[in-house]
């Protein structure tokens, strides 16, 4: 089952072993779209988790939940506490949505489940979210877990640290450590994911134009925008802060792609020299940067506007490190489904 599914990452991760999706739940109609453009939808398909009755999700093998992590991302809690709203468990909207998985794994019990957070989660609160998640997975709920930080750097040219966290219902050999990350000063660079604009690629509207590929000029920021963020940079650069843009270049790897990225493009901001003002990412990039479209590929379907994209894809998974986790998982997962079935056999024999 497709857990806070955004647009499909960890399905798309999972199909790669033979995976068989049959219940979906994705709260924004926006992300809905773009899921339901991409992936067959022939199965039950909710939207608030939290109006959904246990019994009526059919059973499954493995659970998948990238559940929201902004109550626990270093953003997230800068911005609660500014405000002087609440985080982590006590963050009443989203904080306790790890207790629908809770709640479905143990009606269900699945063979495996793989939740997704930021890198925080395990140091906030000074470690207690963590420590709570773990004893209700574990000590609640009787699963084997184990969980790993892991950089996309090494898969896709982005500086991204989530921590996964796996789970089996019984005792396997599964050992985490057995995922071997490549060397993440090999990884790829931004040459991979941008328009090369030599009339190599297709165009496609409306990233790019007819002549030469080149990437549409809407996606130039403004000289308002660019002296506004020059100033910020220099500002907090006097204050002895790191914020500010990142200004990239081809061979460069980028920041982490946020959900915010549809504001301004700070993080993320592509050189185009010194005659032009630097641009943003085109949604088609970003899509070959979380690893939905390959190198020069154009096949994932982006139905929705500019700004939805951005939020969706900075609010995604790495589609290539899913594909990894699964292909580590897959054998165990696989072994508890025979196993069954020879439980099953010999009870009808």
């Amino acid at each position: 089952m497709d857990l806070f599914a955004g647009i499909g990452g960890f399905r798309k991760g999972f199909e790669s072993i033979g995976g068989n999706c049959v219940f979906t739940s994705e709260i924004d109609k926006f992300a809905q779209e773009t899921y339901k453009a991409n992936f067959q939808t022939n199965h039950l398909f909710a939207g608030d988790i939290r109006d959904v009755d246990t019994k009526s999700i059919p059973s499954h093998d493995v659970l998948l939940a990238g559940f929201p992590c902004q109550p626990f991302s270093l953003a997230g809690v800068s911005k609660k506490n500014s405000l002087g709203k609440s985080h982590g468990f006590d963050c009443k909207i989203q904080g306790t949505l790890f207790f629908e998985i809770a709640r479905i794994l143990e009606h269900h019990r699945p063979k495996a489940f793989l939740l997704e957070n930021v890198k925080n989660l395990k140091s906030h609160d000074k470690g207690q979210t963590f420590e709570t998640i773990l004893d209700v997975l574990e000590n609640k709920l009787g699963y084997k877990v184990q969980y790993r930080v892991i950089n996309a750097k090494s898969f896709v040219p982005q500086n991204r640290q989530r921590i996964y966290i796996v789970g089996f219902r019984e005792e396997n050999n599964f050992n985490f450590d057995d995922l071997i990350i490549p060397d993440i000063s090999k990884g790829p660079t931004l040459s991979s994911v941008l328009h090369p604009e030599d009339g190599s690629e297709n165009f496609e509207d409306p990233y790019t134009i007819p002549h030469l590929s080149k990437v549409n000029e809407k996606y130039t920021i403004t000289n308002k925008l660019w002296d506004y963020l020059k100033m910020y940079e220099k500002k907090h650069r006097a204050k002895g802060n790191g914020f500010g843009f990142g200004l990239c270049k081809r061979e460069d790897v980028a920041r982490t792609l946020s959900a915010r990225y549809h504001k301004d493009g700070a993080e993320i901001l592509i050189d185009q020299g010194e005659e032009k003002n630097p641009r943003r990412l085109t949604p088609r990039e970003c899509a070959r940067l979380m690893g939905f479209d390959k190198t020069g590929d154009s096949n994932f379907i982006i139905p929705v506007s500019d700004c939805q994209a951005y939020r969706q894809f900075g609010n995604s998974v790495v589609v290539p490190v899913i594909k990894e986790i699964a292909s580590l998982m897959s054998k165990n997962i696989f072994e508890e489904l025979i196993l069954d079935k020879i439980d099953n056999l010999e009870k009808c024999a």
